[in-house]
């Protein structure tokens, strides 16, 4: 029997004789899926046990199968050549070949076409494995790895390694026979050298995994919903009018006010589910995520160790496997599906205004991917009123500019304020009117709306988490996912099969110490080699009795942390490195002959560098994200969401170091440790500390924050996840279309072949990623960004259709993964959120001049305003006591001789006896800001926890509907045992008025029929 005929006609490697030769001839003379092949495959899912496939021992591959493997085209592939279209009856790859049997996963697997010579020595190779598969095969050289010689002598080592590789699909293709899924294998595709293994679970299957999986399915309970009333229903209804334009076309988004009880399959109960349309009653993605359950747990255990779906990707025998998308998204005479209507109501980017159709997006994706687009709708919803408030506020410092007294004094040149050089020799002394624009253009981000702003940012982000919370679990009693946190854990707690193996690989090294330690004892080594064979051939887990414990791991633990700090220590290198490239670029500017490039010194070095940083974020994101995954992977988690916990913990890390340091330099430490004229603190003994601006270093970080925000967005979110994937998928395209047959090109793509040349999901983590990193940029350092909302706005209005598109275009089919909320997610915002409360709380304190202005204000000022504050805030110093070699080589720059310049801090004039030391002004002013810290943190956390109390996290409406069905299914399971009752009593009744004589000598053998009529209820 050939691979391909194994899953053609969906028969068991392991069928009697008189099975064999009815498959054949069904082959030969019937079209598939006739009466021979269907009496076939009801054989086979008889077969089919309730308990999962790691619960029972897995049968070595069959003998025969083994023997009659090669590379000779399959008969199937003959008879399929023959129909006179094909691809119409099964549309299109959509079906298997008798067009009945759905489609409902692919694996995909690399294969030869030899010729019949090297056949022969294949099938001779094949002899000696199955003797070696009778045979302890622990001990056994795998296949491919021993010396047979066919018939045209040794065959080389790839030969083998492909050889080996059949086997483990052949056996392992078994295996999923005998769990009672139906296979049709395909080789003769447009893609050369690829094959396609089609899966299709029948019904029995479906509710067996069903049930085992405790999928809520419909029941043919209906119960209406409770309804607002009175005003409530009258302005729901008005709002239902007013956004009706913006809604989407598509039925899941309509309104409902009858919902239909969902409860936990069971085929004891199948009568109390909608079993009117058993095709539609599992829809394509519990079908997919029905046969991905059975291939996770279904093993093959030809290696040395049990192999998974998993482990036989990673190790090649498998190049792929995924579901199947429903249908072309795009086409004139496309079939409709909810592939097409998601492309047309979601992922096209004219229908950008109208609302997410998340009920759909759910049915098509699963809870997993519609949780990550809901959270996303919520949080770009939410960004519309941060957004108004940051861009009145910006108009707020616009129209104030004008009227503010700091700025004016620096622009004012009838004062006549020399300021002192910026660098060492080659800058000269200049004027502070020279910085009027800048001082003009702080006072639109340093401004006391500023102050306001922050504190709405920080209760908008904890209304944010609130309001996603509430729809959170709107979301679960939509979906019902309201009973599923027990579920949850049975589901993801399956054992990951990079664990397994290294968990089989301590054991068995344990045992072969065991083994010399006890080697005069006969017996004892037999049941150990014995229980070693029976482990590792029949694939029985050994995680619940063996565990890698802190010690197995603790050089991956030792590697993680070294390498870690490591990287972070990069990140402050370069930061560093771009500080020392500012140093020594305003010193070589200040050289130049142009009075315009020495004028704009400050606006080109801080361009510049901040797109230095741009570039190396962006680079540094995505080694650090390929990094965080390899350091995830020698830890070996245990299971898949361990390993997604960690791995996640680990890039946010690394990437909120690399996206946030420079801002965080600009923030608090740039100007903080200059020194003093005539005393300065140097890099390395040559590079001066750069100083900031007159106006302060808030005009600096606005543009810092700015340009890193919208780079990011533009270029990595944006630039990338459209050109890469499509740079992917054409590269892919043109490497099969070289490998393809020209005589084939007039052959139509089967779906699977097409979905094939997509790009593999690689999972949410990076989606998530960028929002949560956008979400820092928009709440961390708002107080010097009020306009970060509305670019986040901007940009996710086109990110929502951007990601729709790529997974509708772009991407295979993910499995559908059940999840009841965004997971570590909600963690890290909730982190973010509370961080953000500190660091704009010292961001005004500590880079903004509001606190200084507020002390000159009510200390300082002679007449109650602001006039007079420049001045107080600028040292004098006497340009004699310059350090030898740091004065400036031309100090007739201005056109007169400067004797005393001015310098920006808080320190003693020099013709006082403490001369150039800090006065008590530094301290008045240190003291309240270190005051307005704690008291706006301890303010705003306060007011951030009210509002986490006063808003619940269930909405009242659906904890009553939670309830209410609750109430329902009891009430339906009540229902049912007295119908039960009542039925057995009037059997009683009946057989005992017929069999009274017998009642009278033998109680027991009355009850006998009624007990009968109860198996059959």
């Amino acid at each position: 029997m050939l691979e391909s005929d194994v899953g053609l006609e969906g028969l068991s490697p392991k069928e009697d004789p008189a099975a064999e030769a009815a498959g054949a001839v069904d082959g030969e003379g019937a079209p598939p899926g006739g009466p021979g092949a269907q009496a076939a495959a009801m054989r086979v899912n008889e077969k089919y046990s309730t308990l999962p496939a790691e619960d029972r021992s897995v049968h070595i591959i069959n003998i025969c199968a083994i023997e009659d493997i090669g590379y000779l085209p399959s008969e199937g592939t003959l008879l399929n050549s023959l129909s006179v279209d094909p691809d119409a009856k099964c549309k299109y790859g959509l079906y298997f070949r008798d067009g009945k049997r759905k489609v409902d996963y692919v694996l995909v697997y690399h294969h030869k076409r030899p010729s019949g010579s090297r056949t022969l020595a294949r099938r001779s190779q094949s002899q000696d494995s199955r003797l070696s598969a009778r045979s302890g095969r622990q001990d056994q050289p795998l296949p491919g790895l021993g010396s047979p010689e066919g018939a045209d002598g040794p065959e080389s080592p790839q030969d083998f390694h492909e050889d080996d590789k059949r086997f483990r699909r052949a056996e392992y293709e078994g295996n999923l026979l005998e769990a009672g899924l139906e296979l049709e294998c395909d080789e003769d595709t447009k893609i050369h050298g690829v094959g396609f293994v089609k899966i299709h679970a029948p019904w029995n299957v479906l509710c067996r995994e069903a049930e085992f999986l405790k999928l809520k399915m419909p029941t043919k309970k209906l119960y209406r919903m409770n309804e607002a009333r009175g005003l409530l229903k009258k302005i729901n209804s008005v709002v239902q009018k007013i956004t009706a334009p913006i809604q989407p076309r598509v039925a899941e988004h309509r309104p409902q006010s009858v919902k239909r009880l969902f409860y936990a399959f069971s085929r004891e109960k199948q009568h109390l589910f909608d079993l009117s349309d058993k095709d539609s009653f599992f829809d394509s993605k519990t079908r997919s995520t029905i046969v991905y359950e059975i291939l996770k747990r279904t093993t093959c255990t030809k290696a040395k160790y049990s192999m998974g779906i998993t482990s036989l990707l990673a190790n090649g025998v498998y190049l792929a496997a995924y579901p199947l998308h429903d249908g072309d998204y795009r086409g004139e005479n496309v079939e409709f599906n909810d592939r097409k209507l998601l492309y047309e109501e979601w992922a096209s980017y004219r229908v950008f205004y109208k609302y997410q159709p998340i009920d759909l997006v759910r049915k098509y994706f699963g809870e997993k991917i519609g949780l990550y687009f809901a959270w996303l709708g919520v949080y770009t919803q939410m960004l519309i009123p941060a957004s108004v408030v940051g861009v009145i506020v910006f108009l707020y410092g616009c129209a104030t500019v004008d009227d503010n007294i700091p700025s004016k004094e620096m622009c004012d040149q009838s004062q006549n304020i020399t300021m002192c050089p910026l660098c060492d020799k080659t800058c000269s002394y200049w004027k502070m009117s020279s910085a009027c624009a800048t001082a003009r253009a702080s006072h639109l981000f340093d401004n006391p709306a500023t102050v306001f702003f922050s504190i709405f940012m920080a209760l908008w982000a904890a209304t944010f988490m609130e309001h996603w919370k509430r729809k959170q679990m709107r979301l679960n009693y939509r979906w019902d996912l309201t009973s599923f946190e027990e579920e949850e854990e049975a589901v993801k707690g399956h054992p990951r099969a990079e664990y397994e193996a290294r968990v089989l690989q301590k054991s068995l090294r344990k045992e072969s110490k065991d083994k010399k330690k006890h080697r005069n004892a006969p017996e004892e080594s037999t049941n150990k080699w014995k229980q070693r064979v029976k482990t590792a051939m029949a694939g029985v887990k050994l995680t619940d009795k063996v565990k890698l414990t802190w010690k197995d791991r603790f050089p991956a633990y030792l590697i993680n942390l070294v390498s870690i700090i490591f990287m972070i220590a990069v990140t402050f290198a370069i930061v560093l490195g771009v500080i020392i490239y500012r140093i020594s670029t305003a010193a070589a500017l200040a050289m130049n002959s142009s009075p315009s490039v020495r004028s704009n010194i400050r606006v080109t070095v801080t361009a510049t560098a901040v797109i230095i940083n741009l570039v190396v974020i962006i680079l540094l994101d995505e080694v650090y994200g390929c990094i965080a995954r390899w350091l995830t992977k020698i830890e070996v988690p245990k299971t898949e969401k361990n390993f997604e916990e960690r791995l996640i913990f680990k890039a946010f890390l690394l990437k909120f170091v690399n996206s946030y340091t420079p801002i965080f330099y600009v923030a608090f430490f740039k100007g903080r440790f200059v020194g003093r004229p005539g005393d300065y603190v140097y890099i390395f003994q040559s590079f001066r500390m750069e100083e900031c601006a007159p106006g302060g270093c808030l005009m600096e970080l606005c543009i810092q924050l700015s340009i890193i925000m919208l780079g990011k967005q533009l270029i990595q979110n944006n630039l990338f996840e459209i050109g890469i994937p499509k740079m992917k998928k054409l590269i892919r395209s043109l490497r099969l279309r070289q490998q393809s047959p020209s005589d084939e090109h007039a052959k139509r793509e089967q779906r699977y072949e097409v979905d094939f040349t997509l790009e593999p999901f690689a999972g949410l983590t990076p989606e998530y990623m960028e929002m949560i990193i956008q979400f820092g940029f928009v709440t961390l350092f708002v107080a010097s960004f009020p306009l970060a909302p509305l670019f986040a706005l901007l940009n996710n209005i086109i990110e929502i259709r951007l990601d729709a598109k790529k997974f509708i275009t772009e991407l295979r089919r993910p499995v559908a993964v059940r999840a009841k909320d965004i997971g570590i997610w909600y963690n890290i915002l909730r982190g973010v959120g509370k961080l953000a409360v500190i660091i704009n709380a010292f961001v005004i304190s500590f880079t903004s001049d509001f606190i200084p202005r507020l002390v000159y204000l009510y200390m300082y000022s002679k007449n109650g305003t602001m006039h007079g504050f420049v001045n107080h805030t600028l040292s004098s110093f006497n340009v004699s006591d310059f350090q030898e070699g740091t004065a400036p080589n031309d100090p007739l720059d201005l056109g007169y001789e400067v004797h005393i310049c001015r310098y920006k801090d808080y320190r003693e004039p020099p013709w006082s006896e403490h001369k150039y030391d800090i006065s008590k002004d530094f301290w008045a002013v240190l003291a309240a800001r270190l005051a307005f810290v704690i008291v706006f943190q301890n303010l705003v956390m306060f007011m951030s926890d009210f509002v986490d109390w006063v808003i619940p996290d269930i909405p009242k409406d659906i904890s009553q509907q939670v309830h209410k069905e609750k109430v329902l299914m009891v009430e339906l399971f009540m229902r049912e045992e007295q119908g039960k009752q009542q039925l057995l009593d009037t059997w009683m009744e009946r057989d005992s008025a017929k069999d009274e004589p017998l009642n009278n000598h033998s109680p027991r053998a009355g009850l006998a029929s009624p007990e009968h009529h109860t198996g059959a209820v």
